[in-house]
């Protein structure tokens, strides 16, 4: 169990630091090389073609009907849900920004558990819950409008919903884990992402000049890093660390995309520097860190 749960640990650290440089890639092909939700079934529809191709040289899951259809309604309302609005309001906000609200989904993860899930909250809890929520409340409320963010505050709005749903994902996925195999939950949830997504472009319209000609090679190997690196090979990765890690601390590692993106974004100068952005980011950090400390201290004094 321990080479598991190491084996885990550097499977969600590998894949979050592609999705870091995942938020610069596609703020790099946002708007102007293919819209928002054109890059959402762009991604879908690529990972549910690769996963079924992929399943076909691994050996069979077993599974039930009723499991098939639960991951594919999770695919089609949570992670396309999330794919929806993350990549909606990356279009419009700075990368440093939309990491700063990703890395609020363990704080998601435990409210969740306390209305849903019936689990304790203790004052450690309750405390760093409000800390990371004043941070993000700091990023939301005091970010302009600029060059780099044509409309902030919606942008921001919108990465942080995305952000609750995506830990709905977490939690249902973790819990669907248990009775089936990780190429069945990814074969089946992106099929239902991929649906939908085919579903709203047929309504909305596909927005794609990185297609176009002439033949741009730069946003198009840009595009293909995107679809295979933090698409498929990272949410390959994901259900090892949900297999055999807890939820809080498979949504700790969104750390490792803030601190990414950060650092990538100053780089490319998709950002600037913001004393109120680094405000949010030690408050957030500060907030999830108690929560963690909190849920470690308490499962280490449950009875084995």
């Amino acid at each position: 169990m321990k080479n598991k749960k190491l084996e885990a640990n550097l499977s969600m650290a590998v894949s979050k630091v592609f999705s870091g440089l995942n938020v610069n890639a596609l703020k790099f092909l946002l708007p102007l090389w293919m819209s928002p939700l054109t890059g959402a079934t762009f991604r879908c529809t690529f990972a549910a073609v690769a996963f079924w191709v992929i399943s076909c040289f691994m050996p069979p899951e077993k599974t039930t009907a009723k499991d098939k259809w639960l991951l594919f309604l999770l695919g089609a309302l949570g992670l396309y849900g999330f794919m929806f609005l993350y990549l909606t309001g990356l279009s419009k906000t700075t990368p440093v920004s939309s990491s700063i609200f990703t890395s609020l989904q363990p704080i998601w993860v435990f409210l969740i558990m306390v209305f849903f899930y019936k689990e304790k909250a203790t004052r450690k809890k309750i405390i760093g819950i409000s800390i990371g929520l004043t941070g993000a409340l700091v990023c939301i409320l005091t970010q302009q409008s600029d060059d780099l963010a044509s409309d902030a505050f919606l942008g921001n709005m919108l990465c942080l919903l995305s952000s609750v749903v995506y830990a709905v994902y977490l939690i249902l996925s973790q819990r669907i884990l248990t009775a089936i195999g990780a190429m069945t939950m990814l074969k089946y949830t992106f099929s239902g992402a991929a649906v939908s997504a085919v579903i709203v472009t047929l309504i909305t319209g596909f927005e794609a000049p990185v297609l176009s000609m002439p033949f741009h090679w730069t946003p198009f190997l840009v595009l293909m890093f995107v679809l295979i690196f933090p698409t498929t090979l990272s949410y390959m990765l994901l259900p090892v660390g949900l297999k055999y890690l807890k939820t809080t601390v498979v949504a700790i590692y969104g750390y490792l995309i803030l601190i990414v993106a950060t650092v990538a974004s100053l780089i490319l100068g998709q950002d600037r520097f913001s004393w109120t952005q680094m405000f949010a980011i030690l408050f957030i950090c500060i907030g999830v860190y108690l929560v963690e400390v909190a849920e470690s201290k308490e499962s280490s004094t449950k009875p084995a």
